[in-house]
C-alpha cells in the first residue's frame, strides 16, 4: 500500500493542473475580449509612439 500513498500526491496535482488549464482556456474570449484587445492595442501604440519619438530625437 506504500505505492498508493506515493502516487496520490502527483495524481492530485495533475488533476488540479488540468482543472486550472481548462478554466484558463474557457475564460479566453467572451464579451470582454474586444475590450482587452483594444487595451493591448492602445498600449502597443503608445509604446511604438514613444520609441519613434526617442529615435527621432536622437537622429
Amino acid at each position: 500500500m506504500d505505492y498508493v500513498s506515493a502516487l496520490v500526491p502527483p495524481v492530485v496535482m495533475a488533476v488540479f493542473f488540468i482543472g486550472v488549464v481548462r478554466v484558463i482556456v474557457k475564460t479566453q474570449g467572451g464579451a470582454a475580449k474586444a475590450k482587452e484587445d483594444a487595451a493591448v492595442d492602445a498600449a502597443l501604440a503608445r509604446a511604438e509612439g514613444a520609441r519613434q519619438v526617442s529615435a527621432g530625437g536622437d537622429a
